[in-house]
């Protein structure tokens, strides 16, 4: 299976929100990934339901919710009835992690689960099996145009070789500051899914920095 791209909307022109899905339809992307933060887990605030709900009404691809936020076990459902394809939760954020999975997947969603910069890939050992999805944070989570975080490729390569071992079928999804300078070097290294914000919406030509992206 060819990798996946997952344009940042937190990166679009709020302003032109339908304009920007409707170009992300178009292209060669794969899917949505939408950034919920509460400003409290991370430094920033994002948005909610109401806009997660209206990119659904226009998305043609699926929606991959990420939930940077304290306490995601009283919002599945919500995230769900919102239109989450993949909803994923951080392992820093969540107190009982198998649970929440098992939640997640109990709503028909795919699970996945996201890890910081400092955050150990062995500390996913135990759910691996489990889940879906394998965020790993290339930047401290909270904000868009980040400089990536070199140590990312030994953690992918490290978490690439434990799925391997335990015969799991997670994808690993790289987020933050991916690049057309890095992103080849990421595939090789084991990622399947790149989220992409800036780069995509800040080139001239979205659609063409998309293509770039899918090329191996």
């Amino acid at each position: 299976m060819s990798h996946i791209i997952a344009p940042s909307i937190l990166s679009a022109d709020f302003a032109n929100i339908q304009r920007d899905v409707e170009m992300i339809n178009k292209s060669e992307a794969d899917w949505f990934h939408v950034d919920i933060m509460d400003g409290m887990f991370v430094p920033n605030i994002s948005f909610g339901f109401p806009v997660v709900k209206a990119i659904k009404k226009h998305a043609t691809k699926p929606l991959d919710v990420h939930l940077m936020i304290n306490d995601p076990d009283r919002y599945l459902q919500a995230f769900k009835d919102a239109g989450a394809d993949v909803l994923t939760v951080h392992l820093e954020a969540c107190t009982h992690l198998h649970r929440t999975i098992q939640a997640i997947k109990a709503l028909g969603m795919k699970a996945g689960v996201a890890i910081n910069p400092h955050t150990s890939v062995n500390l996913l050992l135990d759910v691996l099996g489990d889940i879906d999805l394998v965020c790993v944070m290339s930047v401290n989570p909270g904000f868009g145009g980040q400089k990536f975080i070199e140590n990312t490729y030994h953690k992918v390569g490290a978490l690439r070789e434990m799925i391997r071992t335990t015969k799991s079928n997670a994808m690993i999804e790289i987020d933050g500051g991916v690049d057309l300078n890095n992103y080849r070097k990421l595939i090789d290294t084991g990622a399947n899914v790149l989220v992409a914000g800036n780069t995509v919406f800040s080139a001239a030509d979205p659609s063409k920095a998309i293509a770039e992206l899918k090329k191996i």
